[in-house]
Order: structure tokens, then C-alpha cells, then sequence
């Protein structure tokens, strides 16, 4: 299975991730390496519970990825 997850820089160092596709699965690493490492575990361990639970299993080919642009906004003279 493939689904989409995001990767965040942290602000102690290192990075997080998500899956969009499943709420409340995470993990973090040192290197985007580790953390990409961390999420493959995660899904998998969520997934099992899911199946435990009789849980349908999530669809992730709904997401759209998006990349938009807008000008930064001037400050403001008073």
C-alpha cells in the first residue's frame, strides 16, 4: 500500500511526520531518513490495529497535492 505523508522540519532539530490518511499516526527522526523509517513502522502498526478493530482499511487516493504561491504581504505604516 502507498499513502502520502508529510514531512515537517522540528523546531528542537530533526523531522516529524504525518499521514493524512490516518489521524494520529506520527513519528519523528533525526534524519528525514529515520523519520521516513519511523512512519513505515507506524502505518504498519496502525493498520494492524485497525484490522483488530475491524476497521476498514483508509483509502489515500483521494488527497490532491497542491503547491500554491501568493505575494507577502507589506507591512502596514502607521
Amino acid at each position: 500500500m502507498d499513502f502520502l505523508v508529510v514531512l515537517h522540519k522540528a523546531e528542537e532539530g530533526g523531522y516529524w511526520v504525518e499521514v493524512p490518511a490516518l489521524p494520529g499516526c506520527y513519528s519523528q527522526g533525526e534524519t528525514i531518513e529515520e523519520a521516513l523509517e519511523g512512519i513505515r513502522e507506524a502505518i504498519a502498526l496502525h493498520l494492524e490495529a485497525m484490522a483488530e478493530e475491524g476497521e476498514l482499511l483508509p483509502d489515500d487516493t483521494d488527497w490532491i497535492i497542491a503547491h500554491v504561491s501568493i505575494e507577502r504581504p507589506r507591512p502596514r505604516k502607521f
